[in-house]
């Protein structure tokens, strides 16, 4: 990151920070959507089964995730105010923090997953897929959060083509993990949906190696001794983390964890809707990395605004992120209603399946704007480091708003299982209004 004075400056620095985030977060989605496209290859069961699986592991990770993220912030004000020699420790204590949180969520799945899928009125095979999906992929949860942690170090420095280059080469590996695993090949058996539980959890262990040889070994990243000096674990620095952390990791829990309550809701219906749901979810969530990519991109430039005390430079990078993302997503949305019939069938050759995820669609293409217009503004609330109000907005509007919404609607109406996904539209909705009017309070305080 560095001062911009013009608007054209702005937007140059802005696009160097946001495309390598947003190829970076499509290519990490694009690892679950192979796990999705490729286990719905080796049968309706499979697919259901990685649905259930990913419903109970998505909103866990990025929910711990979060916590994560507040890495970002804090480097970015501490490279705003010059204060890089601060830099090394802050990493270090995060990713202690980072390896605690992740030893806890294992514990947690170890005494929880069999209860939960059991209380699921589940086809066996669906069950027996979803549980050791979940189980193999776990495997590479320590390295995973490792790596968000450089990740957001990396990117908080403005060197996100870094991390761009880290996930392409774990890509196409991650690719051929799930082809191997789930068909078996090379010996091995076809393992279905579990096989991509493998795969993704190989491609966990393979990132985390390479942020850390980059981080050791390449400038300016080298300059910050990360991995010398090694400080104590302490309690206080982990707890300025999580006051930021922790509301960041329950807002995106809670917004997360809808869609996932949603496909629980969803399991009184037939497993053809399961898979039908999924996939247009799966496909939905692709796009949706476009104005998440927006947000963690203005949560960098923000932050360093904010942390140099130019609150004029801020207010205007907040703009140009949240216009951004609404044209991208009007642009997709397009996309969707066009290609519906070519979406639908890269998920699953049978015809109800594909009629049942075209109508699923339809209706992707309204939440995805309203997601478009909120995840800007969730982004540059972080910058600002304001966190608590978008906690609050997300919990009413997802789960006090959002979800009884679609639960009447879905059982009230003819719309049945397609009522959820209103009821997303109106949570998603409700949120991105209320906190742009808590940005423009922010903007005007600081003014």
């Amino acid at each position: 990151m560095h001062e911009t004075g013009t608007l054209k400056e702005k937007l140059k620095l802005f696009s160097y920070i946001l495309f390598p985030i947003l190829i970076t977060q499509v290519s990490m989605y694009l690892m679950n959507v192979f796990d999705t496209i490729m286990s719905g290859q080796a049968g309706a069961v499979d697919l259901a089964g990685v649905a259930i699986g990913s419903s109970l592991w998505v909103p866990i990770f990025t929910g711990v995730n979060g916590i994560l993220l507040a890495i970002t912030p804090i480097i970015a004000h501490l490279i705003g105010a010059k204060a890089t020699d601060k830099v090394a420790g802050k990493v270090q204590q995060a990713m202690y923090l980072s390896i605690a949180l992740a030893i806890i969520v294992l514990i947690v799945i170890a005494f929880a997953l069999d209860p939960i899928l059991e209380a699921m009125d589940l086809e066996s095979g669906v069950q027996h897929t979803a549980k050791y999906y979940l189980l193999t992929l776990v495997t590479g949860i320590v390295p995973l959060f490792i790596f968000n942690t450089l990740r957001c170090y990396i990117d908080a420095l403005g060197q996100t083509r870094i991390s761009m280059v880290i996930i392409l080469i774990s890509l196409p590996l991650n690719l051929v993990f799930n082809y191997i695993f789930i068909f078996g090949k090379l010996g091995l058996p076809a393992y279905g949906g579990i096989g991509a539980g493998i795969a993704t959890a190989l491609t966990y262990w393979l990132v985390c190696f390479l942020a850390i040889w980059i981080v050791y070994s390449v400038r300016p990243f080298q300059n910050d001794h990360i991995f010398s000096n090694w400080t104590k674990p302490t309690i206080k620095a982990w707890i300025e983390q999580l006051k930021i952390g922790v509301p960041i990791g329950f807002a995106i829990f809670f917004e997360t964890s809808i869609f996932s309550a949603v496909t629980l809701l969803m399991s009184v219906y037939s497993t053809y809707t399961i898979a039908a749901h999924q996939a247009a979810i799966n496909f939905a969530s692709l796009l949706y990395m476009i104005p998440l990519s927006v947000g963690m991109a203005l949560t960098i430039a923000v932050g360093f605004e904010v942390g140099a005390k130019r609150y004029n430079h801020a207010k205007t990078y907040s703009y140009i992120g949240i216009s951004g993302g609404l044209f991208i997503a009007l642009f997709a949305g397009l996309i969707l209603y066009l290609f519906n019939d070519v979406v639908a069938s890269l998920y699953n050759s049978n015809p109800e399946v594909v009629a049942l995820t075209k109508q699923f669609i339809f209706y992707a293409i309204f939440f995805q704007l309203a997601d478009a217009f909120g995840a800007p503004i969730q982004g540059a609330l972080r910058g600002y480091k304001d966190v608590n109000i978008t906690l609050m907005m997300a919990l009413i509007s997802y789960w006090f708003i959002g979800l009884p919404s679609g639960w009447l609607l879905a059982n009230y109406t003819a719309l049945e299982p397609f009522g959820y996904w209103v009821g997303i539209i109106i949570g998603l909705s409700v949120g991105a209004v209320t906190l742009l009017f808590r940005l423009f309070h922010l903007q005007k305080k600081h003014v």
